[in-house]
């Protein structure tokens, strides 16, 4: 498998890192909910399903032995970043689930961060000190006050080491904006505004301004029983600040241009591909359903996940994706189970490499899946705690669709559908990769000979 760096040489991964409990009973609010790199790939996000976002920071270790360096995510800082409310008019909780983390363009030392629950947008600061001033005039060291009367001589404060402390403190609270449930929010390339979608409308925001958003997406009928699709997930390009994307639980994609009109129900591009009539089911609506949209960085392609599959589309031809990546197409004939288990209605989300030459997606048993996109090849990966030794070898996996099995080979029927990988990322540079499974985040890297 190619991977960040390209070419034709392979790339084997290894086994790095393993976050969280080992418990077979799992909380809930333990739960990863998002997974996500910063700008620079120094850092790496988590939110679950209990409101808390913990970020991980890269240490670079240099091995005496090797010349290469290894590097491990170890935590920097964890905070609770929403809380569960309820809202009295609607009679409604709103749960405190982390929905999305996106990392905002490093300007000065600290690092800023927009995280989301079903309702609330927040922006953290997250922010070093190690530093503390000391030497006050009216305070004792402790804190304590001192009587003005009893100071005899003028000192001037110094600032003195300490521990490093990381402080994550929110600097604003976008509310109020979305009567249905956020689903993803998006940084535009300005650095200045950002837009957040629910199931029915899509929001631009200005990062300093919190009372006051602009719908620039409707899709709700007059009637709420002529409703037909929602919103599925909308993001900016990469490079244009006027374009962005939405998707649909019909399958479309719509490419809209804000200079077009202050409202964007007209899109400028709707992609979509043709259904076959030959795969027709009671299920193609529900599976054709689009749960992530992702620009490629260079900004020419996108890719959607749908439940089967993984699309790349060419920005400049609609009427059908230049490249489509199975990703467990033995699971068309266990539709009908995976229906009534819910798991049909899974929101897979899908990431690029660093520079767009390999796609990756999570499926089912705690399996991942990587595309190469040059090579024309893929590979399915397990993330497992069972044979986890650091730097050991992922070895792939192979799944039997039919009755005849072969060795090292998985039966359909015996996979696990509670084990799901629904969220991953890779480092914006190099060939690490962040893999959430249920309550554990695997991380994996490439084979340094």
């Amino acid at each position: 498998m190619a991977g960040a760096g390209g070419g034709s040489n392979d790339v084997q991964w290894c086994f790095s890192q393993v976050k969280g409990a080992v418990d077979d009973d799992v909380a809930e609010a333990d739960i990863i909910s998002t997974v996500e790199f910063n700008h620079s790939g120094e850092l790496l996000a988590t939110g679950d399903k209990g409101g808390r976002v913990v970020i991980f920071q890269q240490e670079i270790e240099q091995n005496k032995s090797q010349p290469q360096c290894r590097s491990e995510y170890n935590v920097y800082s964890t905070f609770q970043s929403h809380e569960p409310e309820f809202d009295y008019l609607k009679s409604l909780e709103i749960e405190e689930k982390i929905n999305k983390i996106r990392w905002l363009p490093q300007k000065n030392a600290a690092q800023f961060l927009l995280s989301t629950n079903d309702k609330t947008i927040k922006l953290w600061k997250i922010s070093e000190r190690d530093k503390q001033p000391e030497g006050y005039n009216l305070k004792e060291e402790d804190g304590r006050y001192i009587d003005p009367n009893t100071v005899t001589a003028l000192r001037v404060p110094v600032f003195r080491p300490m521990d490093l402390m990381v402080e994550a403190s929110p600097r604003r609270v976008f509310a109020n904006a979305h009567t249905y449930h956020i689903n993803s929010i998006s940084i535009n390339s300005d650095h200045e505004t950002y837009l957040s979608a629910d199931d029915l409308r899509i929001n631009l925001w200005h990062q300093e301004i919190t009372d006051r958003s602009f719908n620039i997406v409707d899709i709700k009928p007059a009637n709420m029983e002529e409703l037909t699709e929602v919103i599925t997930a909308a993001e900016f390009h990469p490079h244009q600040c006027n374009t962005f994307v939405y998707s649909s639980s019909k399958g479309t994609i719509r490419l809209c241009d804000m200079r077009a009109s202050a409202l964007c129900d007209t899109h400028s591009k709707l992609f979509e591909e043709p259904e076959d009539p030959s795969n027709r089911s009671f299920f193609s609506e529900i599976i054709s359903s689009i749960s992530d949209v992702k620009f490629s960085h260079n900004g020419r392609y996108m890719m959607t996940r749908d439940y089967l599959s993984v699309k790349i589309w060419d920005l400049n031809m609609e009427n059908r994706p230049v490249e489509t990546y199975q990703v467990h197409e033995y699971l068309r004939s266990k539709l009908c189970s995976l229906y009534e288990n819910d798991c049909i209605f899974d929101k897979f989300e899908c990431c690029w490499n660093g520079n767009d030459s390999v796609v990756m997606t999570g499926s089912y048993n705690n399996f991942f899946r990587m595309f190469d996109r040059g090579q024309r090849r893929d590979v399915t990966l397990e993330a497992s705690r069972e044979g986890s030794k650091p730097w050991q070898v992922l070895k792939p996996r192979k799944v039997c669709a039919d009755g005849k099995r072969k060795k090292d080979e998985i039966s359909v029927d015996s996979l696990d559908f509670n084990k799901k990988i629904l969220h991953t990322a890779w480092h914006p540079q190099d060939n690490i990769i962040a893999v959430a499974t249920t309550n554990n985040l695997y991380i994996f890297q490439d084979k340094v000979n």
